[in-house]
């Protein structure tokens, strides 16, 4: 059967299995104090024209979403989000376990704007009562978004002025970030990042690794006891090693950027057949992601032949599915879904 069900589902890139392979037998450090660890750090601030950056390597996205935001938000506060972010979504309520509410705002093609966080947090300044309601705290989007689009340059510098002018960091969750790094359309690049984020994370899981995330605070600040943290929420792993030489082998060559632009291409042969055969693409995504509106007649059809992501029932007679490709998808494979299609 063919799998376009998401971007995690194959083991690794080649050249991650081999180095993993040839180094087998190796006697490391652990926890992340590792030769390898300390390559991929120092390639990473390269990248990102950040070279006082601290950079961690964590377990899983989940668990670096849930690590991070707990120790950068107040105690008292919450976080402020898109109401598609994966956080509020499909985060199993992770950020709510650690005692951090998420404070959802409307989303616009899995977008919030400058002009609405300002909009949201002069509203909870001004209303009298705001020291009995939940402090926003932080702010957390994702680039690319849960829909597959990306945010422009001057879209993240709106955002991340209005999140300082009201003392809040700004959190860029970058699970698919290499998608959104070699999208056709974007101007975003790692060194922007840096300066606009208080932290943001490079995604392994979703980009060639067999696991792991990057989380980059850019300015060297990471907050206390950070390690510490980490392991509290289960994200520090004891044989780190294996998470440095993912993302050192990742930022060898541009391999990153390469596995991410060729699941994009993949993903705009199928986007284009689909605009062809006059399906419903329920947004328009310039990365890996595409979103399909059909009738659950239709789908059910599909998924006897392809295993597709179910997003969600749109009303008694439509579902929307997700197609998402990878760095391991095949020209073959596509040409045999938009046979399907």
């Amino acid at each position: 059967m063919l799998s376009f069900e998401n971007d995690y589902s194959s083991t690794a890139a080649p050249q991650i299995v081999a180095r993993m392979q040839a180094m087998a037998n190796e006697q490391n450090s652990g926890y992340g104090k590792d030769q390898y660890c300390d390559a991929a750090a120092n390639k990473i601030r390269k990248a990102c024209d950040a070279a006082q950056a601290d950079v961690w390597f964590l377990v899983g996205g989940t668990q670096t979403n849930q690590t991070v935001l707990s120790a950068i938000t107040p105690q008292y506060a919450g976080v402020v989000c898109p109401e598609s972010a994966h956080i509020n979504t499909h985060e199993a309520g992770a950020i709510e376990a650690t005692g951090h509410k998420v404070l959802a705002l409307p989303q616009h093609d899995g977008k919030i704007t400058g002009e609405q966080l300002d909009e949201y947090c002069q509203s909870f300044e001004n209303d009298l009562n705001h020291e009995h309601m939940v402090y926003p705290g932080c702010v957390y989007i994702s680039q690319p978004t849960e829909y597959g689009t990306v945010y422009t340059r001057e879209e993240l510098a709106s955002i991340s002025q209005v999140a300082h002018d009201h003392n809040l960091p700004l959190y860029v969750d970058g699970a698919r970030l290499g998608m959104a790094l070699t999208a056709d359309m974007n101007d975003v690049q790692l060194p922007d990042l840096a300066r606009l984020a208080d932290v943001f994370t490079i995604g392994g899981t979703k980009c060639g690794t067999m696991f792991g995330e990057a989380v980059v605070f850019p300015r060297g600040n990471s907050p206390r006891n950070f390690t510490t943290i980490v392991k509290q929420h289960g994200a520090l792993l004891a044989k780190g090693w294996l998470l440095g030489l993912q993302f050192d082998t990742l930022f060898t060559d541009d391999l990153y950027f390469k596995l991410a632009k060729h699941a994009n291409a993949e993903a705009d042969k199928i986007r284009k057949a689909l605009f062809e055969k006059h399906y419903d693409i329920e947004y328009i995504s310039q990365t890996n992601q595409i979103f399909i509106v059909v009738t659950t007649q239709r789908a059910q059809e599909l998924t006897k032949s392809v295993k597709l992501g179910f997003m969600e029932q749109v009303d008694a007679d439509h579902v929307m599915l997700r197609i998402c490709t990878s760095w391991a998808t095949t020209d073959e494979q596509v040409d045999e879904l938009i046979k399907l299609l």
